[in-house]
C-alpha cells in the first residue's frame, strides 16, 4: 500500500463509488477489492484517511470492502469545528440513536440489507463487519442478518450518556446471543483501558449479555499514538480511543498493530471458503 499523509485529504480514487438503494434509502458506498465482503463503518467525523487506511488493509488481506458514507465528507481531514458540527448533526439525526433508552439506531436496518447485498455480490460463507466509535455497536445489531458471520466492535461509544449500557435493547441482545450460540459464532471488541467514550463498564455489559461469545481486548493507554493527530482528535478526543485508526502505532511490536492483525485473522477464519 502506497504511503500517504494521514493529515491531508484522501482522494479515495482506488475505491469505486456506488449509489446503493436499500430499504428505499440511497447511500453512497465506497467499494474495492476481491473476495468475501467486509463492511467497514466509519468512526466520527467521517471516512477519514485513517479509516481509509484500515479499509485498505482489509482489502489487501483478501476481502471486498464496502465502506458506506454515513456522515461527514468522505476523504476529508476536517477542522476541529467542522468535525464537531458533524458529530452534533449525527446526535440529532433520525438515523442514529446516540442516547440510552432509544434502542438500536435505525440505520442498522439499512446496514443489514447492505450485508445481504454484499454477500450476494461476493459469495463466500458470509460477511464480516467492523464498527468504530459512533458505529461500534452497529456490527452487533447486524448479526440479526444471517449473512453476517464476523462482527468487530471497535471502541463502541453509544449510548453516550450511559457508560454501563449498550445500544442494543434487551430483546435484540437476546436474539443475537441465541444466534451466536446456534451458529457457534463470536463477537470481538477492542478498546483502550482509559478510553472515556468506551469504558470498562460497557465491555462488562457486553460480557454479561453475550457471555463467552464476547471476546474483549483491552489495550494499555501507553500503546496509543500520541502525536500527529488530526484536528478533531486533538481538540475533542482527549484520551486514547481509536484502536485501529487514529491512535494506531504502525510499527513492529505495537499492540495496536497486533489488534489490527487479530481482526484481519478473525475475518480470514470466519469468511474463508
Amino acid at each position: 500500500m502506497t504511503a500517504q499523509s494521514l493529515l491531508q485529504d484522501d482522494p479515495l480514487d482506488d475505491f469505486d463509488r456506488r449509489a446503493i438503494t436499500l430499504e428505499d434509502v440511497e447511500k453512497q458506498v465506497l467499494v474495492s477489492g476481491t473476495g468475501p465482503a467486509v463492511i467497514v463503518m466509519t468512526e466520527m467525523p467521517g471516512i477519514s484517511p485513517h479509516v481509509a487506511r484500515f479499509a485498505r488493509w482489509v482489502r489487501e488481506a483478501g476481502f471486498t470492502v464496502y465502506m458506506p458514507s454515513l456522515f461527514g465528507r468522505d476523504g476529508v481531514v476536517p477542522s476541529a469545528d467542522e468535525g464537531a458540527a458533524v458529530f452534533r448533526r449525527a446526535c440529532v439525526s433520525a438515523e442514529f440513536h446516540a442516547f440510552a433508552g432509544n434502542g438500536s439506531s435505525p440505520v442498522t436496518q439499512w446496514l443489514r440489507a447492505l450485508a445481504r447485498l454484499a454477500h450476494q455480490e461476493c459469495g463466500g460463507p458470509g460477511v464480516g463487519a467492523v464498527g468504530m466509535c459512533f458505529t461500534g455497536n452497529f456490527a452487533l445489531s447486524m448479526m440479526l442478518e444471517p449473512a453476517m458471520l464476523a462482527p468487530v466492535l471497535a471502541q463502541p461509544s453509544l449510548p453516550m450518556d450511559d457508560p454501563a449500557a449498550v445500544e442494543s435493547p434487551p430483546e435484540e441482545l437476546a436474539a443475537v446471543r441465541a444466534r451466536l450460540d446456534k451458529d457457534d459464532l463470536t463477537v470481538m471488541g477492542f478498546r483502550f483501558e482509559g478510553d472515556k467514550f468506551c469504558q470498562a463498564a460497557r465491555f462488562a455489559a457486553y460480557e454479561k449479555a453475550l457471555g463467552k461469545r464476547f471476546i474483549g481486548r483491552v489495550l494499555p493507554d501507553s500503546a496509543a499514538k500520541e502525536d500527529g493527530l488530526p484536528p478533531f482528535f486533538e481538540s475533542h478526543v482527549t484520551t486514547p480511543h481509536s484502536v485501529v485508526t487514529v491512535h494506531l502505532r504502525d510499527e513492529a511490536g505495537s499492540p495496536t498493530l497486533a489488534a489490527r492483525d487479530e481482526i484481519l485473522e478473525f475475518f480470514k477464519t470466519r469468511l474463508s471458503v
